[in-house]
Formats: C-alpha cells, structure tokens, sequence
C-alpha cells in the first residue's frame, strides 16, 4: 500500500471527511401536515447515498440524497483500485470530487427537501460529516424541514467548521488520525481525500477498527468497508457550517448520542449539543443516547432505527 505524510491536521481533516433565539412552533413543524414521513439522509463521509430499509419497514418513506461526486456515475471507482491495485495511479489519478463543497452537498439536500416537502412531514437525517449539510439545509429552507437529526453528527455553532471542533480539548481523544494510514494520495494532487478501504496493512485496518466500529465482529468491520467510497471531498470539513439561530433554529432537532464514538468523542458531541441549546434556548436539541461506536453495528442501529420510529414526526 502506498502512503503518504500527513499533518495531524491532515489527518483531522481526514478524520472529519467518516453545532440568537429561536421562534417559538419551529418551521414546516409549525404547521399540521397529514401523509408518510420522509426521512431525507445525508451520509456522511465517504458513504454511499441511499435510504434506511428498515424505516421503510415501519411504514415510511426514505430516500438518499445523491451528493455530487458520490453518484454512481462519478467515478469513484477504478481499475487501479480493483485486484491487485496501482498504487501509482491511485496516488496521481484525479478525484471526481475535486472542485466539489459544502455548496455543492447543500444544494445536493435541498433538491430532494424540495421534491418530497409534498408528500407529508420530511424528517432530514445525517451523521458524522452529514451535520454540516444539515446546518446549511436548516438555515436555507427551514420551512421545507419538520425535523432534524443528528445522528452523531457535527453542528456548527460557536467554532466555524468539523475540523475546528476535532481540534477542541473536547476533541481531543478523537482517533481521526488513524485513518492517515490509509491515505494513499496527495489531496493537493488529486484535489480530494483518498482512503484506501481495500488495503490489506492488518495494522492500519485494526487502527480503522477501532475508530470507526470497535464493537463489531470482523465480517460485519469488512462488509461495512465495502460499502465506502474512497474519495471525499477535501474542503468540507473546513468550510463554515454554523448554524443559523433565526432560520435553523425555528426548527425541531434531536441529536443521537454515540457513547463509544472514537472519532466524535461523546463530550464533543455533549459540547456542540450544548452550544445549540445556549444558540435556541426556546428550542432545544431532543437528545437519546445509544451505546454505539461512530459507524454502528447492525444491532445498536436496529435501537438507533426505534428512536427516528418514535419521533412525533412519525407517530401523526
């Protein structure tokens, strides 16, 4: 496997790429809407755009929200990174993600905020990285939004931006940096973040492991890596995402703490809820808890799926 030397901010950035007062009643929530749920999700980094199965299940609707460069069509996968793999050409081959931000994923969501906003209460769910897109989404068109969440997920309040909470003494602890050993290109030469998931270096995937799903047993740890992208956008976990109290802070928010997250430690997670609630003390973040890792198991997402099924959102 190639590798390349990275900075800890590097590697933060790396990491990041896996929180006025409000008005009382909240934005499309103010109002009675009848019809099925939506759950709009926003993944977070390096995931693959899709819905959740089994809310479908339960009764409601859910769709992905295609972010530009993680569609099917963007090329994120090549030959060099099939059997065996071109370090070469992994190292210099440019990203489809290059050029692409927050911008970008935004407009992504509110596309698909917009087209289903008609159908009944929408319901926009993101984790990790995928805050930042739900903060711009919230402070853009809080009237098309019923609920966010924040499944262990950034939110911008006080600081700018994912990598300067990462940098906090909350932040501290985070294992973001193992996934610098698995960065196998120069992002300033391909223009993105490229983490090699397929790579076989037992000790950078136990590193990997344990930030991401220390919990699971190694065949579910490998199916999850399968389902990653490897090219993240470079400049999203730096750009600003603060939240707007006058626009995002009418609506209603839940955060679902992670107890065993190791790359957003619970007391940064505990920080940024805390920031929200001082920002809209009128409205204040509905906070769970599960006991999860960042990436979680099939079974703890099974109680993470009962909590998005018990939200007032889903039970009209």
């Amino acid at each position: 496997m190639a590798k390349t030397g990275m900075s800890r901010r590097t590697a933060l950035r790396a990491g990041a790429v896996a929180g006025g007062a409000a008005l009382a009643g909240g934005g499309a929530a103010g109002r009675s809407r009848g019809g099925v749920t939506t759950f709009v999700v926003v993944t977070g980094a390096s995931g693959a755009p899709g819905g959740i199965d089994a809310l479908s299940l339960r009764g409601h609707r859910t769709v992905g929200v295609p972010l530009p460069g993680h569609r099917a069509t963007d090329a994120q996968f090549a030959l060099d990174h099939q059997c065996p793999q071109d370090p070469a050409s992994l190292a210099t081959r440019p990203s489809p993600l290059a050029g692409i931000g927050l911008d970008d994923y935004a407009e992504a969501a509110i596309r698909v905020v917009r087209a289903v906003s008609g159908f009944g209460p929408v319901v926009l769910y993101g984790g990790s990285m995928g805050g930042a897109v739900l903060n711009r989404v919230g402070s853009a068109v809080p009237h098309l939004v019923d609920r966010l969440v924040y499944d262990t997920a950034f939110c911008c309040v006080d600081l700018a931006c994912p990598e300067d909470y990462l940098a906090t003494p909350e932040g501290s602890t985070s294992l973001a940096g193992a996934l610098a050993a698995l960065v196998v290109a120069d992002p300033a030469v391909i223009g993105a973040v490229r983490v090699n998931y397929r790579t076989a270096d037992r000790e950078a995937l136990a590193g990997l492991k344990e930030l991401l799903m220390a919990g699971a047993d190694d065949a579910e740890f490998y199916g999850a890596l399968a389902h990653l992208h490897p090219d993240e956008s470079l400049t999203v976990g730096r750009e600003d995402s603060r939240v707007r109290a006058d626009t995002w802070g009418r609506v209603p928010r839940t955060f679902i703490r992670h107890t065993e997250d190791r790359m957003i430690p619970l007391a940064l997670q505990d920080r940024m809820i805390a920031e929200a609630d001082r920002a809209t003390p009128r409205n204040r973040f509905d906070v769970r808890t599960v006991r999860a890792g960042h990436h979680a198991t099939e079974e703890e997402f099974r109680r993470i799926v009962d909590v998005l099924d018990g939200l007032p959102e889903c039970r009209r």
